[in-house]
């Protein structure tokens, strides 16, 4: 009998534990920095359609926001996370990853960057996140805009 009650007890203990940490961890993910509705993050000088040579020179531009570097907590501001051929991530409550060529971020609150792309077609996108890489809510993105590369 002290074996299957403390089987029993190390089951519940164990269950206990991991329902707390995922209350836990939920609360943690969906903690999102408030950003104004109207807040916009768009490419300067580059166009959706637009024919380029590499590398290139991005200028990111922000409205009805702030730019601070990544670790810097002041209401209403962020920094830039570029995506490059890819989606931005489906589950907006956690850190933006970093993908090697595919998502870099600017996270000392750069607002311009020289890239290297091959020659062909690739998408970008631009998104806006808080202090600790997360998406602002509601998320502050640019358009997907399609440029070409001239070989």
């Amino acid at each position: 009998m002290l074996d299957s009650t403390r089987n029993g007890f190390v089951s519940l203990a164990l269950s206990t534990f991991i329902a707390l940490s995922a209350v836990s961890y939920g609360a943690i993910a969906a903690d999102r920095t408030a950003a104004p509705a109207t807040a916009k993050v768009y490419f300067i000088d580059l166009k959706d359609g637009a024919t380029v040579k590499s590398p290139l020179t991005l200028h990111f531009g922000l409205t009805g926001m702030g730019v601070a570097p990544a670790g810097i907590v002041f209401e209403n501001t962020g920094h830039h996370h570029l995506f490059i051929d890819t989606p931005l991530p489906p589950d907006a409550s956690l850190p933006i990853p970093a993908v090697d060529g595919k998502i870099v971020h600017f996270g000392k609150g750069q607002t311009e960057a020289t890239i290297t792309l091959a020659p062909g077609k690739h998408t970008l996108q631009l998104q806006l996140a808080d202090a600790k890489h997360t998406a602002h809510d509601p998320v502050v993105a640019s358009d997907v805009i399609t440029i070409t590369v001239a070989p």
